[in-house]
């Protein structure tokens, strides 16, 4: 064996997968996992768990695959992680534990993702739970938003004994665990559902259908419901929109809602009456994993999908695994494109979007150079439908009926790096803090406000 190159992971053939929601990767079996674990150097100080914002002992559940110890394996990642088999598929491995990974140097990293899913879906298969049950601490904490953070958050408090409590405005948890990623890349009964179940387990309690800040609000929460500290995760949901002419046509949307209605409301299923329209041609702008996400998923239910970026495919914040996927299954790449217009005809409808053309300047402040426009070159794509992906920000709803709370001037909640905000005993973490980022960077907010809130309570 060649320990310099991966093990490859198996999947469904593209032209096979483009017509269903099934799984794209299958994963490893346990030959493989066993193969590729042996590729670790179980490094003296292993960046890897540097690089993970949930610090997981990465070289020591890899040692107990390679040793064939699978309930040791999964007991370590259980230390730091409630959500797995979640991580081991959507989370950028290569940007953080892959990403320092020492083998990464010369060779290869150690695909730790891949591994980890490995070891979350053999403790689902064969039934094998390493939840405890606390011992009561007597100090109850609500968690509003049942995302990452939010159940990152749940679960540490559970485990120190708290009685936990957490709220989610939606008919399903799992914020955009359920609603924002495609069947396709996480499955919600088998592994979703399950996962949350095991929170549940710890004795976590999940009420849906309330929205904190209407149904009730974070005074309610401590004066009426006798919580002792309230953790806000209530993630970014709120689409941003190009601010261009003909944005109002029929048939312009935000991913958010396409994949909301796809996802959470099963509307790529026809056993489902969820209302969706993709016509014979949509156009999505973005370039980041949600792109790809209502890009293949549009692709799915039969549209010819195009994908307009201003940047090139070197400065795309998509995985590259996600475009190298979207690629392969037919989606059209238009890179150094900008929409000025949307199109459309007397009846309201979009009937395309005019474009320019870009060519890119000096860097700015992300660190990528910026697109300029190249006069005279616009250009018009034809479209039924164009699914807008430019990012989201949080929805000001609790910091506006919380008296105390500061937010930002993106909607945010203002909290420090520890989760704690400018109202006593409200914390805050994940996405509804920084804008939109990651399941695995808002899950190790969560886990950070956990410990705060611990100390704040004095347990």
């Amino acid at each position: 064996m060649d320990k310099k190159t991966r093990i490859p992971v198996r999947g469904q053939d593209p032209v096979v997968r483009r017509g269903n929601f099934e799984e794209v990767s299958y994963g490893y079996n346990a030959e493989e996992a066993v193969l590729e674990a042996s590729r670790c150097i179980q490094c003296k100080n292993p960046k890897c768990v540097q690089g993970c914002p949930v610090t997981i002992q990465i070289p020591q559940f890899i040692k107990a695959i390679l040793d064939g110890d699978m309930p040791k394996a999964a007991s370590i990642i259980a230390r730091d992680s409630s959500l797995p088999a979640i991580c081991g598929r959507v989370c950028p491995q290569e940007s953080q534990c892959e990403g320092v990974c020492i083998m990464g140097i010369k060779h290869e990293p150690i695909s730790i993702g891949k591994l980890e899913r490995y070891v979350a879906d053999w403790a689902r298969e064969n039934n094998y739970s390493t939840i405890k049950k606390a011992v009561p601490n007597g100090k109850k904490v609500a968690v509003v938003g049942s995302g990452p953070a939010g159940l990152a958050c749940a679960t540490d408090l559970a485990k120190a004994g708290c009685s936990v409590t957490i709220f989610e405005s939606l008919h399903k948890p799992g914020g955009v665990l359920v609603y924002g990623i495609p069947e396709f890349r996480l499955p919600k009964e088998d592994v979703v559902e399950y996962e949350i179940g095991q929170v549940r387990k710890l004795g976590v309690e999940i009420e849906c259908n309330v929205v904190v800040g209407r149904t009730v609000t974070v005074d309610q929460l401590f004066e009426k419901e006798g919580f002792d500290a309230v953790f806000v995760g209530t993630g970014a949901g709120l689409p941003k929109f190009l601010g261009i002419p003909g944005e109002n046509f029929n048939g312009v949307v935000s991913a958010n809602e396409f994949l909301t209605r796809s996802n959470l409301m099963v509307a790529y299923s026809p056993d489902f009456d969820t209302p969706i329209y993709v016509g014979r041609r949509v156009v999505v702008v973005g370039g980041g994993n949600v792109a790809m996400d209502a890009a293949r998923t549009a692709l799915r239910m039969g549209a010819e999908v195009t994908v307009v970026y201003r940047r090139t495919e070197k400065e795309m914040p998509a995985r590259i695994e996600e475009v190298h996927h979207a690629r392969e299954e037919g989606v059209i790449f238009r890179m150094l494109t900008n929409p000025v217009a949307v199109l459309g005809d007397e009846k309201g409808w979009v009937t395309g979007l005019r474009c320019i053309r870009m060519e890119l300047g000096e860097p700015d402040e992300s660190g990528r150079r910026r697109p300029v426009e190249i006069p005279g070159s616009e250009f018009d794509i034809e479209c039924d439908v164009s699914i807008i992906a430019l990012g989201t920000s949080s929805n000001p709803l609790i910091a506006r009926t919380t008296p105390g709370l500061n937010m930002n001037r993106h909607n945010g909640i203002v909290a420090d790096e520890r989760g704690i905000t400018s109202r006593p005993g409200v914390f805050a973490g994940g996405d509804v803090v920084t804008g939109a980022a990651t399941v695995i960077l808002a899950m190790g907010a969560g886990r950070q406000a956990a410990r705060s809130i611990l100390e704040y309570l004095g347990v």
